[in-house]
């Protein structure tokens, strides 16, 4: 990297973290009769690194608690949990550090080049950590048939967002308008507000307007489609039971029983349980505007582009009550299940990610009042109308018929989430730049100036993957499973044990973060 390079990186890490009160560039108007004008030291944007940092901190609570504590995994379908607020959390956050860092721009071209680059990364991080190399905690294989990489996840959602608000507002931003009163404010972000209405109104127009037609599916978690498959090891005491859906497909599933008896083409012989599974399942579809799970144009457009190989395997809906009676936990199908329960569909997929980067605009919008509007009151004031205003045009929109769903990412559900992160924020800020209550929060506040690096080691399982690779003669002996063994032993509960280990598992981060930030070491892309 070029040392103009490298200068243009710091410049950009300033500004990202740039004070609430620039003393460089603030002068207090005063008459005549006044006090000359004072400088204000730099301060620190702390509010921004704790959001952050609170983001992390709960995808980890929510993706290791969620199994333990189903409601606040996320919604299976329609619904909104406490877990759909972390990816709206997450690109609210990366829009108001764009406005941050790109509130003064030297060069477009230069900028360009560095949102081109830091995409393309974020990207392939993404694929890296979700695409399918890692298989998570639990599992001590790894590797990835190419075929069945996935193509996008919660980075690769999150480039997109980046993106598209980045380059909005290094191209579409009048900076010749001084804004010295609302209607200044508007007609210096109007073509960037349009930008993101186009963006909108094509989800919408997709999403309502655009016909599914029927289609099929091979069932890639069964056994070999169209062939005689043979399963080892029966004496498996009802870990495994053969169901016929109404599409007439054998599925398996785990449940407490093992039961065979009176389903064609399954048979026990000589210690064997030969299942014949055909190729597909046709799901009925011929509509347009569904919102439902099988029929709906977010996952058509990614089937018709992606292909099934490359999507999310178990997506939320298997936890829906028409394909879980454990709902909403995962479970085994009901007798009944339609046949697109074991269907792919990916939950940061094509046409989703379009409306989750208006998220990034909004949190955009949220960075500009705190460039151009100085005091105190008037972020407050100015972020908590916004915000209300949000959660009550979402709220509006649901009642009107626009249900929430974040696996679609619906219109009434980016309004709600981005007027809660709206909130969350604003009631952050409060606390740590104005009332400078920052101890409480420090762990959070380190957790949020490395966020990348504890997202990647801890969110994405392989930290703890790592540590399950070295065991005491038999994989289940691990350090990782030992401890949560012994806190759920301690606690005399297995949900709470599992609760009180996530925990302290988020203070583990919380304290290496710190030790990270001591060093001055920060791992950014």
């Amino acid at each position: 990297m070029s040392s103009e390079n490298q200068i243009h990186d710091a410049e950009e890490e300033e500004e990202e973290r740039r004070p609430l009160i620039d003393s460089s560039i603030l002068t207090l108007t005063v008459h005549e009769n006044e006090l000359p004008p004072v400088s204000v030291p730099n301060q620190r944007l702390v509010s921004l690194d704790v959001f952050r940092g609170l983001t992390v901190a709960l995808m980890i609570l929510v993706d290791d608690v969620g199994r333990a504590f189903p409601s606040l995994n996320h919604s299976p379908w329609f619904g909104v949990t406490l877990a759909d607020f972390v990816m709206p959390f997450f690109l609210f956050g990366v829009g108001v550090s764009i406005a941050l860092v790109f509130k003064k721009v030297s060069s477009k071209q230069n900028a360009t080049k560095k949102i081109i680059s830091r995409t393309i990364k974020l990207f392939l991080l993404g694929l890296l950590l979700q695409g399918g190399y890692f298989h998570g905690r639990g599992n001590l294989t790894y590797g990835l048939d190419l075929t069945k990489l996935r193509w996008f996840g919660v980075l690769q959602r999150i480039s997109i967002g980046y993106f598209l608000a980045s380059m909005s507002e290094i191209w579409l931003v009048n900076g010749n308008i001084l804004v010295d009163s609302p209607a200044a404010f508007v007609r210096k972000y109007s073509i960037q507000w349009i930008f993101s209405i186009l963006l909108c109104s094509v989800y919408l127009c997709l999403l309502y307007g655009l016909y599914v037609p029927n289609w099929e599916f091979e069932h890639s978690n069964l056994l070999w489609p169209g062939r005689v498959s043979t399963i080892q090891n029966v004496s498996w005491h009802g870990f495994v039971s053969v169901s016929l859906s109404t599409e007439g497909i054998f599925m398996l599933s785990e449940i407490p029983s093992l039961s065979t008896e009176g389903i064609d083409g399954v048979n026990m012989q000589f210690g064997f349980l030969l299942l014949i599974v055909p190729a597909g399942t046709l799901v009925h579809c011929d509509m347009r505007g569904s919102l439902d799970p099988p029929c709906n144009a977010v996952g058509f457009i990614d089937r018709l582009i992606l292909g099934e190989d490359h999507m999310y395997q178990r997506p939320v809906y298997r936890r829906t009550k028409e394909c879980s009676v454990n709902s909403p936990d995962y479970g085994p199908l009901p007798p009944d299940s339609p046949g697109w329960c074991l269907a792919p569909f990916d939950p940061e997929g094509i046409l989703s990610s379009l409306m989750a980067a208006i998220t990034c605009f909004v949190g955009l919008q949220f960075g500009h009042i705190l460039v151009i509007f100085q005091a105190h009151k008037q972020r407050v004031l100015l972020w908590s109308v916004f915000s209300f205003s949000l959660l009550v045009v979402g709220y509006v929109l649901e009642i009107l018929g626009i249900p929430l769903s974040k696996a679609l990412y619906t219109l009434s559900f980016m309004f709600i989430t981005a007027g809660a992160s709206g909130l969350v924020l604003t009631a952050i800020y409060y606390i740590v730049d104005i009332k400078q209550l920052r101890k409480p929060t420090v762990l959070l506040q380190w957790m949020g100036m490395n966020a990348l690096i504890v997202y990647a080691l801890a969110a994405c399982d392989i930290f703890p993957a790592v540590i399950q690779g070295f065991y005491w003669r038999s994989p289940e002996n691990n350090l990782v499973d030992a401890s949560e063994a012994l806190i759920q032993n301690i606690l005399h509960s297995e949900k709470w044990g599992t609760l009180a280990f996530v925990i302290i598992e988020i203070l583990f981060w919380g304290l290496l973060a710190g030790f990270l930030h001591k060093k001055g070491i920060y791992i950014k892309l």
